[in-house]
């Protein structure tokens, strides 16, 4: 069995009058997310803290339907594991466009979606927006999330330069989000866990002013410790936007 322990901290920045992030962190459940809420007039918070409150909830019901504990690990389990993380994001997706619809000052707002779940010895991502997860693993970083945005789509193209993309004035257009419609395309996967294994959630007010390769060192430190550099990191090179980061360790 492994030994989960997580860590998370959210800081409003430099630069904004409100945090419009939320995060989760749950490891009774062995439940992580964090959301990045947009919409403006605190809608993007109300959209961040919905998001996660609904995934939490969806999850937590849902955890009979993937069968007893003790069970051993399938293909089957692991589709199952994925798709319940799918449907509390898709839970989250049509909670926040109805509350949209109804109260005219949140019209047009959402969120992104980083969220891990620890399934016996996998662990189950789910995707939307721009939020990232990173694996650290024997001292190699490696980002497991795609982000859905405008200039992601042009790299993957090859319409412009990872370098290109760093600079567009267009980085921060989304192109999938949680509440923008009553459904979403969710990304999800599974990854075999091993001892040793960090995994760090972030907003993009973080991971927007990182390197890849500076990681492994601020994790290395550990706990509450790496997330408070971290989050002092982004704030020391701008802190243009809220800052979310949740640090996961298995050991």
């Amino acid at each position: 069995m492994f030994k989960i322990r997580s860590y998370g901290l959210t800081d409003i920045g430099r630069r904004r009058k409100q945090n419009e992030d939320s995060f989760l962190r749950n490891d009774d459940l062995k439940l992580y997310a964090v959301a990045d809420g947009m919409g403006g007039h605190a809608a993007g918070e109300v959209a961040s803290a919905e998001a996660v409150d609904t995934i939490f909830g969806m999850v937590k019901r849902g955890l009979p339907s993937l069968g007893p504990e003790g069970e051993p690990l399938t293909e089957e389990k692991i589709s199952k594991a994925r798709r319940l993380i799918e449907s509390a994001i898709q839970g989250a997706t049509y909670m926040i466009f109805t509350i949209s619809e109804v109260e005219a000052a949140r019209n047009g707002m959402g969120t992104t979606i980083s969220a891990a779940y620890i399934y016996k010895n996998m662990l189950v991502l789910g995707q939307v927006g721009d939020s990232r997860i990173y694996q650290v693993r024997d001292g190699q970083v490696a980002q497991l999330t795609e982000d859905h945005t405008l200039v992601g789509w042009q790299v993957k193209q090859g319409l412009i330069t990872e370098e290109e993309a760093k600079v567009s004035p267009h980085r921060n257009v989304i192109t999938r989000s949680v509440g923008g419609r009553d459904y979403v395309e969710v990304d999800t996967m599974a990854v075999e866990l091993r001892r040793g294994d960090r995994y760090v959630l972030c907003s993009d007010g973080l991971h927007g002013y990182l390197q890849e390769e500076e990681i492994p060192e601020f994790v290395s430190v550990g706990g509450d410790n790496a997330t408070r550099a971290l989050i002092q990191l982004a704030n020391d090179r701008g802190g243009a936007d809220n800052i979310t980061c949740v640090l996961v360790e298995i050991d």
